[in-house]
């Protein structure tokens, strides 16, 4: 008896297994690949609107407080100078002119005026203030680390991007879609105007989304306008492909999210990104945070103007050297932590009025 036709050959089998898990493969790619230019839309959404606010706030801040500003720098200039006036006219003894001279630092320290070179008089020899002021500069150098993270990430792009440097898979990456994009939509390529006017707006996109190595809006453009490959479903060298693509660009837009992620973070942190969480703050509440802030300075600027008095009466030999080290009266009769807390506002204020100017 004749036996039945043979089933197909297992290798037939096999191929239909592997277009399928590949059809699932790259299914899966392609969700991640979507779900990752939607969060670094809406992530590079967040961090210039954040930006826009922050210099938005300081802007405001700026002109409201302009002649508030002014005259902290011109109370300031007259307390140093004050001070360098007593310790080079007048004549103390080793030990006083060490206790002025620390009065003078702790000022300095306090934020109540700025952080100027010690004299060239001045007695160095005191550890515990040393130490202190030590421990306050690398304070002073994080903030500015902080406010230049924009410009090292930028420098660090045109590294990748110079002759000798090592190109990545991220700076390849980006540089072949743009090629292919500039190939494309590069306006010498039409000739009728209305063409040439729509591969304009185009390329000035791509060329924009190149210089940030914005891989995410470049992938963006090559999809709007449906320039991706041909692959055929039935093919699987070109699902292979496909996912071998989808694969490397996924890895580059999850570093992509992560930096802007870091971006924003970072941006959060300096002075400027912590008034926009307080003004947020403030709004919440009905409370307008400018009008506070001003108000503010005004108080720090008459507890300054009451020091500078007090310098100055010391400085016309109206009062004991035992008075002047004992301190301002008004001022110890304060409350300590309002002093605290308008201290260290008025040193970060400071901070900013010498960024502004």
């Amino acid at each position: 008896m004749p036996r039945k036709a043979a089933s197909p050959p297992r290798t037939s089998k096999a191929t239909s297994l592997a277009l399928s898990d590949l059809h699932i493969r790259l299914e899966g790619l392609e969700k991640e690949h979507q779900s990752l230019l939607k969060q670094i839309k809406r992530k590079r959404t967040e961090l210039n609107n954040f930006v826009e606010q922050m210099r938005s706030l300081a802007t405001e801040i700026f002109h409201k407080a302009t002649p508030n500003f002014q005259r902290m720098a011109e109370l300031d200039k007259e307390i140093h100078a004050l001070f360098d006036e007593i310790l080079t006219k007048r004549k103390f003894g080793k030990q006083t002119k060490h206790n002025i001279e620390k009065v003078y630092r702790n000022l300095q320290f306090a934020g109540v005026i700025s952080f100027q070179v010690n004299h060239p008089d001045e007695d160095l020899e005191d550890p515990e203030l040393d130490e202190l002021f030590e421990n306050f500069r690398p304070q002073e150098d994080s903030d500015q680390e902080s406010n230049k993270y924009r410009q090292q990430y930028w420098e660090a792009r045109q590294n990748l991007e110079s002759p000798s440097a090592a190109r990545t898979n991220e700076s390849r990456k980006i540089r072949q879609t743009f090629l292919k994009l500039a190939e494309i939509f590069h306006p010498d390529k039409v000739k009728d105007q209305e063409t040439l006017q729509n591969h304009t707006e185009i390329m000035k996109e791509i060329n924009r989304a190149y210089q940030e190595g914005d891989l995410a809006r470049l992938l963006e453009i090559e999809r709007q306008h449906q320039l991706g490959e041909y692959i055929d479903s039935n093919s699987e060298d070109d699902l292979t492909r496909q996912c071998k693509t989808l694969e490397q660009q996924n890895e580059i837009l999850t570093t992509q999210y992560e930096n802007l992620k870091r971006e924003l973070r970072s941006a959060k942190n300096t002075p400027e990104g912590a008034m926009v969480a307080d003004a947020r703050k403030a709004s919440k509440q009905g409370v307008d945070y400018v009008n506070v802030m001003v108000e503010t300075m005004e108080q720090q600027i008459n507890i300054v103007s009451q020091i500078r008095d007090f310098v100055l009466s010391f400085r016309n030999q109206k009062m004991t050297i035992k008075e002047f080290l004992n301190g301002p009266v008004t001022l110890n009769s304060m409350n300590e932590d309002l002093m605290e807390d308008l201290l260290e506002q008025m040193m970060s204020e400071l901070e900013d009025m010498i960024i502004f100017e």
